[in-house]
């Protein structure tokens, strides 16, 4: 009976310690990758941005995602690929406009991702 009790009890400490990390490994990978847009967004508003700068945050993005994997839904991950793509798509073909409105909508789906999927009383219920 008592080594029922330490067993579930150890267990339940894993889970929430296994919650903790993975909401602080979520939250830090999509800051970097959010600071990394906010770069390549000034870049573009100066009409600055080049191949290189859209080739650099996709391979930051790619080195992420396969981890990320582990914690988020492929969905959601083929989701900021899409979004990505896109604004790639149109700064390869030098159209600084429109990528400027691709990348605005990435900044707000990294924004939100994390906490969709923290471990918050809303995303329990």
């Amino acid at each position: 009976m008592v080594k029922s009790i330490i067993y579930t009890l150890a267990a339940v400490a894993l889970c929430i310690g296994f919650f903790i990390f993975s909401e602080w490994y979520v939250e830090k990978q999509f800051s970097e990758f959010s600071q990394a847009l906010d770069s390549l967004y000034m870049k573009i508003e100066d009409k600055d941005a080049n191949r290189e700068d859209a080739t650099a945050v996709r391979t930051m993005w790619n080195d992420r995602k396969a981890k990320l994997q582990i914690f988020l839904p492929h969905n959601d991950i083929s989701y900021v690929d899409y979004w990505l793509s896109e604004a790639c798509g149109l700064l390869y073909s030098d159209n600084f406009e429109l990528a400027l409105g691709k990348i605005e909508v990435l900044k707000e789906v990294v924004k939100n991702m994390p906490s969709a999927y923290g471990l918050r009383l809303e995303n329990i219920f």
